[in-house]
């Protein structure tokens, strides 16, 4: 039987790495182990830590979670010594997933980074391991191919995962979700661990709900992630249910991305969600926040000007940005009506983004073709 780790650490993860295994039939008698969520585990991979477990947020909350990231990294770790996989598919979870790369060097695991560090963001210096380490790297936006092969390591520009789910059209997303036909629809984002949703939710409803107050027709949804453990996910459905909007909750494998051609503008947290409602056409508004020290920390080494992928992307601050302090509900409220006014405007700066990830391909089958011919060979001695 040929063995290989994936690790996944976040539900965006989790969705990529599933894809890639539904490409992956040319590899006989192959077992899939390690940590991930329901995306991986419907794919039929051996769970042997569970996402849900580990869904922190930065510096501080990740010392509040800390024993269940050692505990995780633990058990992966001793996995990887018994059963000695032949490759390795590491997707994003930079933190976690570099602490394992020695262990795989000493077993002769092959490994295949997807969806790398933005080091172009911040920690450059993160790059000598992950050199010395990683026999090949699988990135997602076209700038970072040539910025890694000019630090010694094999990458390959394979496109944005979000562009691979097909979801419904527009009319039938609309009909899925029960929304009020010709209104104009918000979508919900509030992120896909506890700490983001538990700060962001309540301010993001209150500002919907004044954004619909001042007009005559708008109907929204929230799109909880499937990655959520059962507290949270029972929080936030309370919260929703006071606020009287319905809860969405999104496949494991498609993401919100499945029904995000259904809204016109979505309330978002930063990360993987924002690039999915730009490129499905809902104009976003990116808010965040994190904990204090997260904060300082991150006030002294991140190098770039905007935290959305979008914006990145683009060079400029297209979408608004809506950070700590600013991420109350009454900036939220002011930035949604900005968004629904001039939305047809906004949808030039979508198009453009589409545009920027060059041509539309297959990210998965991709991955796939890479790492595929590594789990036909021999391990290496």
């Amino acid at each position: 039987m040929t063995e290989c780790l994936v690790v996944a650490g976040e539900a965006s993860g989790d969705r990529a790495a599933a894809s890639v295994l539904r490409h992956l039939t040319d590899v006989p008698d192959m077992w899939t182990f390690g940590l991930g969520g329901a995306a991986l585990a419907e794919q039929g991979m051996e769970l042997v830590e569970d996402l849900r477990g580990l869904t922190a947020l930065g510096i501080g909350e990740v010392v509040t979670k800390g024993w269940h990231a050692l505990r995780a990294l633990r058990t992966v770790t001793r996995a990887i010594v018994k059963r000695r996989p032949r490759a390795a598919l590491l997707v994003n979870y930079s933190e976690f997933n570099v602490r394992l790369l020695p262990v795989l060097h000493d077993v002769g695991a092959r490994v295949l980074w997807y969806i790398a560090p933005q080091i172009w963001a911040w920690r450059a210096n993160r790059t000598e391991s992950l050199r010395r380490y990683v026999d090949r790297m699988a990135v997602i936006l076209p700038f970072e191919e040539p910025l890694w092969r000019a630090r010694g390591i094999d990458a390959h520009y394979v496109g944005h995962p979000a562009r691979e789910v097909a979801g419904l059209d527009r009319d039938t997303a609309r009909r899925t979700l029960g929304l009020t036909k010709h209104a104009s629809t918000v979508a919900i984002l509030p992120g896909s661990r506890p700490h983001e949703v538990d700060q962001l939710l309540g301010p993001m409803l209150v500002a919907y709900e004044r954004v619909r107050h001042d007009r005559a027709s708008v109907d929204g949804r929230v799109l909880l992630a499937s990655s959520l453990d059962e507290a949270t996910r029972q929080r936030a459905l309370r919260v929703a249910s006071e606020a009287h909007v319905p809860v969405f909750e999104v496949e494991p494998m498609e993401g919100a991305m499945g029904v995000l051609r259904a809204f016109d503008a979505a309330l978002c947290a930063s990360g993987t969600v924002s690039m999915e409602a730009a490129l499905a056409r809902a104009v976003p508004v990116i808010a965040y926040r994190v904990g204090l020290t997260t904060e300082l920390v991150a006030r002294l080494l991140v190098k770039v000007p905007f935290v959305g992928l979008p914006n990145i992307l683009l060079e400029r601050g297209a979408f608004t940005e809506l950070l700590q302090r600013n991420a109350t509900a009454d900036l939220m409220a002011e930035a949604l009506d900005h968004a629904l006014t001039h939305h047809d405007e906004l949808l030039a700066s979508c198009d453009e983004l589409e545009a920027r990830l060059g041509p539309r391909r297959s990210p998965s089958r991709e991955v796939a073709r890479l790492l595929s011919p590594w789990l036909r060979l021999r391990p290496r001695e």
